[in-house]
């Protein structure tokens, strides 16, 4: 279309000096007629620099749209199908990691996940509830929420899990959790804006915040997922719990965004040996 427009306007421009230029004797009737012309082109001028400011917005549309998709790519990649733990010894550990239900559960769920990332959102949207529903609440689940940030993918996903962290200090780790994974297109201007509307003090997040004074914990939960053979978030360990310990045997291993038969199928499978 631009194309068309374009070669149209270039002839008129053309036919237009040619008349203007031998023109000079020209009767009132046709100088009338160029003066129309004129404003014609003025006006197709204006269209033509309309076209293109579209098609601009049109290209930054489209690049943003290849990124996400090259994201999500990314992010398959690193989503594979459920897979079994590389040992059969493989222990993982629960101390001082936040959790949701009875602490000595019959069993024990561990997720590691990146507040960034697709997939875990749509686990807390899809599987979680169900999850939480039909056995967290019903006391026959311990479920443990580790961070393990894909910085290489998501910038600010270390310091969200930092924010939660945070958040954690003034009894407000869950609704931070809620949050950070329902507005996932976060900004580092957006964390104290979410502490702000959970209620939180905004001195004492900030300085938390800016003195990275979680941020070794999160080192750790990286460096226990990668020992424990994780490729990227999220990924779920399953096991038994057992009283006054803090150590898992790690029995199950799903990895990815399942739909939540995937986990009631293990869970139900591990309870019924128990």
């Amino acid at each position: 279309m631009m194309k068309r427009s374009l070669r149209k306007l270039l002839g008129l421009i053309f036919l237009s000096f040619f008349n203007i230029s031998f023109g000079f004797a020209q009767p009132i009737s046709e100088t009338e007629a160029v003066r129309k012309e004129l404003e014609y082109l003025g006006n197709l001028i204006k269209l033509l620099r309309l076209d293109i400011q579209a098609v601009k917005k049109g290209q930054i549309k489209v690049e943003k749209e290849v990124e996400e998709i090259k994201n999500l790519l990314q992010g398959r990649q690193l989503h594979a199908q459920p897979q079994q733990p590389q040992s059969q010894e493989m222990i993982l550990s629960v101390e001082n990691a936040p959790f949701k239900g009875d602490k000595n559960a019959k069993l024990t769920l561990i997720e590691f996940s990146d507040y960034q990332c697709p997939f875990c959102a749509r686990h807390f949207r899809e599987a979680l509830p169900l999850i939480e529903s039909e056995y967290i609440t019903k006391g026959k689940l311990k479920y443990v929420f580790r961070d393990f940030p894909v910085t290489s993918l998501h910038r600010e996903a270390f310091k969200a899990a930092e924010a939660a962290k945070c958040a954690e200090e003034q009894g407000k780790y869950w609704e931070m959790h809620d949050r950070l994974l329902i507005h996932q297109k976060l900004r580092l201007e957006d964390l104290e804006p979410n502490a702000q509307a959970l209620k939180l003090d905004l001195k004492e997040f900030r300085q938390c915040l800016d003195s990275g004074t979680q941020a070794m914990k999160i080192h750790k939960d990286i460096a226990e997922g990668q020992k424990a053979g994780i490729k990227g978030a999220p990924t779920f360990f399953l096991g038994f719990t057992e009283p006054n310990d803090s150590k898992i045997k790690v029995l199950k291993v799903i990895e990815g965004a399942q739909e939540f038969a995937t986990f009631q199928e293990a869970m139900h499978s591990l309870l019924s040996q128990k």
